[in-house]
């Protein structure tokens, strides 16, 4: 969510984007028939989770969660007991805004947060680079609850090859069952669009492989529209067609495995109700 008039932007960050109220949310959810959400905290707001506590607010928690982004270093047992009261039910780890390729920081960063994050129906959701992907593995058993990989875990829709990294340490991970994917932001990792077909193949193994630890995202907004990022101007939203991208995950995988993705794994993760309210 972004709603600058209201909750000022972080002054370090990257980029400035535009408004993206609950009511352009509301209208979005309405073209495509969604009826819940989970909300994840953008780099613009730092660590102060105002303006998405306040989406989910208005939004209600029957159909609405939340992904923080927290200090770790500053982060109390009662700063997570006020966020789960809120609706958030985990924290988010962009290390990819970041730049962060160090697979020592990368290491320390992780424990850190698997030994802080511990509240029953929380995650700790990982935006990385695919090649960070055997950092993450090393740090696994650490975590007592599951870990979300942003964006196909950082793989593009040509690394298609099983027998070899990073696909096959996307696909170990996720047989622990640990780990939970999101197929999120198709034209972030696909090169073909609008109707994505670059992606059917990997899409089809990793259902193949683990379909109960799959989500589908939509990256609404879509920033990332300007072709250099300044952030003393406002960068324009990508046009992206979401129902071409729900229309090619319709065709990529059998009708079960589709409810999987779109409603029982997200209602698992994230605690919603089995069914969707009207």
């Amino acid at each position: 969510m972004f709603e600058p008039a209201r909750f000022r932007y972080s002054g370090g960050r990257s980029y400035t984007p535009g408004e993206a109220s609950v009511a352009a949310l509301r209208e979005c959810h309405a073209r495509l028939g969604v009826e819940r959400v989970v909300l994840v905290q953008p780099s613009v707001y730092g660590t102060d989770n105002a303006c998405m506590l306040n989406a989910i607010a208005k939004l209600g928690q029957e159909r609405c969660r939340g992904i923080a982004v927290v200090d770790l270093e500053r982060l109390t047992r009662y700063d997570l007991l006020v966020l789960h009261a809120a609706g958030v039910r985990g924290i988010r780890l962009n290390l990819e805004v970041r730049h962060e390729t160090d697979p020592s920081r990368v290491l320390a960063e992780l424990q850190r947060a698997a030994a802080l994050v511990d509240l029953p129906g929380w995650c700790v959701q990982l935006h990385c680079a695919a090649s960070l992907l055997s950092t993450v593995a090393q740090t696994l058993e650490q975590f007592r609850v599951p870990v979300v990989l942003d964006h196909f875990g950082g793989l593009r829709a040509e690394q298609t090859d099983a027998a070899a990294a990073p696909l096959q340490t996307l696909l170990d991970l996720l047989a622990t069952g640990c780990i939970w994917l999101k197929l999120s932001a198709f034209y972030r990792v696909s090169a073909d669009e609008p109707h994505h077909a670059d992606l059917a193949l990997l899409v089809r193994t990793l259902a193949q492989a683990r379909p109960d630890r799959l989500l589908w995202g939509s990256d609404w907004p879509h920033t990332g529209g300007g072709r250099d990022r300044n952030p003393a101007r406002i960068e324009p939203f990508r046009s992206v067609d979401l129902s071409a991208s729900l229309a090619a995950l319709q065709s990529w995988v059998d009708a079960a495995v589709l409810n999987r993705i779109l409603v029982s794994n997200p209602a698992e993760l994230y605690g919603f109700a089995v069914f969707a309210s009207a």
